[in-house]
This record gives C-alpha cells, structure tokens and sequence, in this order.
C-alpha cells in the first residue's frame, strides 16, 4: 500500500523533438531563470535610480560566466582525469550540452566576473563589487531554483534510497527503488531563500547594510546544500571512499565567506542602496552682512 505512494519518474527531458535535438526543461529552465532576473534588475535600476542600459552588457557577461564556470567546475573538480587525460576529453570540456555543469564553478565565476563589471562600470554609475553581489544574489536564488528543477527533469543528481512517501523512482536511469528527491528539497530552499531576500529589498532596503544580502545568500545556499549533500548519491566514484564528498568541501568555504561578510557589513555600515552625489552644488548662502542688507530695504 505505501508503494502506492511514490513517485515513478519516467518524464522526458527533451520537452520538444527537433530532429536528433530538441528543447530541453534544463534549457528552459535556464531561460526563465535569466527572463526574471533581467527583470528583477529592472526594478532595482529603476528603484535606485541607475541606467536600464547596464543590463545588456551584465547579461551577457552572467550568460557567459555561468555557463563558462559551470563547465569548468564540473571538468575540473568532479572528473579532472577523464577530462585532462585525453584529447577527446579535452575538447569535451568545451561540449556543454553533453552535460555536467557545477554551481560551485558558475559561483565563482559569477564572483570574478561581476568584480570585473564593478571596475568597468562601477566608478561611473556610484555602485561597487559588494552592490552588484547584493543585487545579483536575489535573482540568482530563484534562478538556482529553476536549475534544480531542470536536473529533477533530467532524472539526476537525486539522492540515496528513502522509506519516505514522497520518494522518486527514477525509471528512465533503471532505478526500482524510491530514492530522496535532493533535486526538490534544493529548489524549495531556494526558493525560500530568494523570497527572504526580495522582501527585506522590497521592505527593508534603507535598514539595510551593504554585503547583507550577499552574506545571507552565501549562508543560506551552500549552507543547505552542504546539508542535503548527506542524502545525495556520490556524482562520481572518488567520493565514495570520502567522509564529505566533493560538494560539501566546495560549499564550506562560501559558508565561512559569507559569515564574514555579515561581520563586514554590521562594522562598516554601508548603505545597501545606490549612494548617488549631489548633481547641482548648493546655492550660497547669503552672509549675515548681506541678509542685514536687505533687511533695512523699504
């Protein structure tokens, strides 16, 4: 009677055939998530007064960064010898539509990247790297929660066998026996995590001190990561024979990063919004001797 309680899991990730392709959720999933990012950053430009136009180049440099980054660390922390020890591998590396994308890759991408569009743009629009980080991890939350539901699509990176009712059975990877659905219980962290951030923006902004936003995001998403990484499968063999597997090591860092950044943010006190200058320089005022002056006119 309890098996009639689980999941089978046999969904097609192509949504639709296109010859020997197709229209994968992963990809779609990919595009709502930069579509509501193109937007949220819309609302911020317009809330803190900053030109529509720094959207262009930011997309492209967050399309390029995510995919680069993500590519590489999957090649190189997750199957570096399968990658760097042939030439087929090699080239490999740059197929990512083979699969393996790691988020750990696209997070420190995503950091180097937005350091470099801070120095490019920055000075000239009065935002700094701590600003575009606070501003970027909101979206990026909600955008993590579209990728996972793009792996639950894909019927990988779930977890290890559960007696729980809402367990998957993976059909389509030959799977008999309910396994944890790690993918869900990440996009619904997420997705609490991005709807925090948007209402202490929306509601909170003013009280709010530069680096938070990042700190909290840092916080809140690897720190559940490293927690569900205890019920997920090993993605490769060496992790096996490891007390923490690869994902938990990755994400221990970020942890401790974002800490930090709440301690940096509480003893500098920066504000969280754009601090525009004053455009037009006060008026002078007029001296004592002056304003005595006009008094005595008729």
């Amino acid at each position: 009677m309890l098996d009639l309680l689980y999941v089978r899991w046999n969904i097609d990730p192509v949504l639709i055939h296109i010859g020997q392709g197709g229209i994968r959720y992963y990809g779609l999933m990919f595009i709502l998530g930069f579509t509501l990012g193109w937007y949220m950053f819309q609302w911020f430009c317009k809330r803190e007064k900053l030109p529509v136009s720094l959207l262009d180049p930011l997309l492209i440099t967050l399309v390029v960064a995510t995919i680069v980054g993500a590519r590489l660390g999957h090649c190189l922390f997750y199957q570096p010898d399968y990658y760097l020890g042939s030439w087929q591998g090699f080239l490999e590396i740059f197929m990512p539509w083979k699969g393996g994308l790691a988020s750990h890759g696209g997070a420190i991408a995503l950091i180097l990247a937005m350091w470099w569009f801070s120095a490019k743009y920055g000075r000239k629009h009065n935002f700094d790297f701590l600003w575009i980080m606070d501003h970027l991890v909101i979206p990026v939350a909600f955008v993590g929660c579209f990728i996972r539901l793009g792996n639950l699509f894909n019927s990988e990176i779930y977890g290890d066998v559960t007696t729980l009712p809402w367990g998957f059975i993976f059909e389509r990877n030959g799977e008999t026996l309910p396994k944890h659905p790690t993918q869900i219980y990440e996009a619904l962290s997420y997705l609490i995590l991005g709807l925090i951030l948007t209402a202490i923006y929306k509601w909170r902004l003013d009280k709010t001190w530069r680096g938070t936003f990042f700190g909290l995001f840092l916080i809140g998403c690897f720190g559940m990561r490293f927690l569900i990484e205890f019920i997920k499968e090993p993605q490769v063999g060496f992790e096996e024979s490891m007390a923490l597997n690869m994902g938990q090591l990755l994400s221990i860092p970020f942890v401790i990063a974002g800490i930090c950044l709440l301690v940096y943010a509480y003893r500098k006190k920066i504000p969280a919004a754009v601090v525009h200058p004053e455009t037009t320089a006060r008026k002078k005022e007029a001296t004592h001797y002056a304003r005595s002056i006009n008094s005595e006119r008729p």
